[in-house]
């Protein structure tokens, strides 16, 4: 059994709406689950194998970026950039999830090669997760010809994402309902192209398709990277009750328009983010957190509600067993402090003007992963490994 403590924490956000901070100054996690948090006077911290003293710093679940195009290792062809998920660690992010492994050299848009690139992106990442973060990939692409027993297929070999709808070659909302419909009877969650074409062979998905074609996650509802008219991103935040992902690489005033209009309708619980990189804007390893401090400063939104879009929200929405403080959730964290001469009372004050915090360290299934980042601003404070070892 391994136990990690965490003592000396000067904040507790929690990744949920209904309550982000948390009272508390400890958190344990055994054997890589959250077990308790609190007052450390009232914890069994003794026989931990890890010990972190937070200095005083702010704990939070790790970020989860729901949009990348991953396609092997940590490496991407779309930029010839190695490493990067690596660094997009260094950001804060522990969790990457795949729209589609569509920047691979020779993509098929058969069946069978669909069909069989899916299942081998999902192995892979499964058998190696860069620098400990953890990688949902094999997210194949609607093609034509594809029956309910591909989808059974998928789903018996762990494949559990569907790609962007739009990039792959069906371009129909009536075909492409009814193929989500089978992957969603198979426990398989689709993510929709939203707003003009971004690759060569996709095109404009507008809020009709959208609506008619019934995915989880209307993906990058501000583009990716044009947005489609006021009136339809407002029509898709009214009438979906799918996550309205908001990415970095769009449109930052549709994805104002998209914070503004989900707070109006009550729906802020809907708001995840991601990056949708690697793409032709590059990969941005702190894109998750620029969204983060973005939306706090410039939507008037809490920072420790906004850190929730980029966390608790996309746990819920994904149905992922991390992103939130809960018990028996895995035990991935980011603690960060307020960046050194950054404007600001306290980290919160500071992301609410539209700064980037300084991370210290990240933890992975109970694990240290990094520690000062190379990324962010330098911070304040910095936790200290006070007893253990980083994972390798």
């Amino acid at each position: 059994m391994s136990k990690l403590v965490i003592r000396n924490i000067g904040q507790i956000l929690s990744g949920k709406l209904e309550e982000p901070i948390f009272d508390g100054d400890c958190l344990i996690a055994v054997d890589g689950k959250i077990s308790a948090w609190g007052a450390e006077a009232d914890l069994d911290c003794e026989g931990a194998d890890t010990v972190v003293d937070a200095m005083g710093v702010t704990l939070a679940p790790g970020l989860i970026d729901s949009h990348i195009h991953p396609v092997v290792g940590d490496y991407t062809p779309r930029q010839q950039q190695l490493h990067w998920i690596d660094s997009t660690l260094h950001g804060g992010v522990t969790t990457l999830i795949s729209a589609g492994e569509v920047h691979m050299p020779g993509r098929p848009n058969d069946v069978v090669g669909t069909v069989a690139m899916a299942i081998a992106a999902q192995r892979w990442y499964e058998n190696f997760r860069p620098s400990g973060v953890k990688v949902h990939a094999g997210a194949p692409l609607l093609q034509a010809g594809l029956e309910e027993h591909h989808f059974k297929q998928l789903s018996d070999a762990g494949v559990r994402l569907i790609g962007e709808v739009g990039l792959g070659t069906v371009k129909d909302g009536k075909t492409a309902n009814q193929m989500i419909g089978w992957a969603r009877k198979y426990g398989m969650q689709s993510t929709i192209h939203t707003g003009g074409p971004s690759i060569p062979g996709s095109g404009l998905i507008d809020a009709d398709m959208v609506l008619e074609t019934g995915t989880d996650v209307v993906g990058h509802i501000n583009g990716g990277h044009s947005a489609l008219p006021d009136d339809q991103i407002v029509c898709l935040c009214e009438n979906c009750k799918a996550a309205l992902e908001i990415v970095h690489n769009g449109n930052e005033r549709a994805a104002l328009l998209t914070l503004n209009t989900a707070r109006e309708l009550g729906k802020l619980d809907q708001v995840i983010l991601g990056t949708d990189g690697p793409a032709g804007s590059g990969v941005q390893p702190l894109g998750i957190m620029r969204m983060v401090a973005m939306l706090s400063a410039l939507g008037h939104v809490k920072a420790e509600e906004a850190f929730c879009f980029a966390n608790g929200n996309t746990a819920r929405q994904r149905k992922l067993d991390t992103g939130l403080i809960e018990t028996g959730k895995c035990a991935d964290f980011v603690l960060m402090d307020q960046a050194q001469h950054a404007p600001g009372n306290s980290l919160l004050e500071s992301v609410e003007l539209g700064n980037l915090p300084g991370v210290g360290m990240t933890v992975i299934d109970g694990v240290v992963r990094s520690l000062r980042s190379r990324n962010t601003p330098p911070a304040n404070r910095l936790p200290e490994l006070a007893k253990g070892v980083m994972g390798v």
